[in-house]
């Protein structure tokens, strides 16, 4: 069985693979827990699809029910470079993950510990949450973007020119 570590490097690459498409990078992994198996996989499309719905979490989650055959992902961590928001922790409550492992806090929108503790109120399911899992690392792909997104904008000429 690999190490959390190793899983959130995946969902790191997946994250970069986001940048690179001029999405916000953040990526995603489903881990079926009895054999270590990557069943869904993720990254932030919401540009690319035009849609407020393809965030790194649905994208792996949807991939992850179709492969196992079910809405309910038994069984399963889920491994993310950033804080899930309210849509998402909703669906990893609706979906059974058994445990969430995140990098970065999400100061403006994370659902699991900073802005609202979804998985501490009264639904029928609780995951357990894990974070800071190379925090740093997931941190500074978004900052990196941002500050490039930022610098890319401040230096286009404008248009009404």
């Amino acid at each position: 069985m690999r190490s959390d570590e190793e899983y959130m490097r995946e969902a790191i690459e997946l994250a970069k693979i986001a940048a690179s498409l001029g999405e916000t990078p953040v990526g995603a992994v489903v881990v079926k827990k009895s054999t270590g198996e990557i069943v869904g996989r993720g990254f932030n499309r919401r540009e690319t699809a035009k849609s407020p719905l393809a965030h790194a979490e649905i994208i792996a989650l949807d991939e992850a029910s179709k492969t196992l055959g079910g809405w309910r992902v038994l069984g399963c961590d889920l491994f993310v470079t950033l804080e899930p928001c309210p849509m998402c922790a909703g669906a990893i409550i609706n979906s059974r993950i058994e445990r969430v492992v995140y990098g970065a806090s999400d100061h403006k929108a994370g659902s699991v510990e900073s802005v609202q503790k979804m998985f501490e109120l009264g639904y029928n399911h609780k995951p357990e949450a894990v974070s800071g899992v190379l925090e740093g690392e997931c941190a500074a792909l978004l900052s990196d973007f941002f500050r490039e997104l930022r610098q890319t904008k401040k230096n286009k000429p404008d248009s009404a020119e």
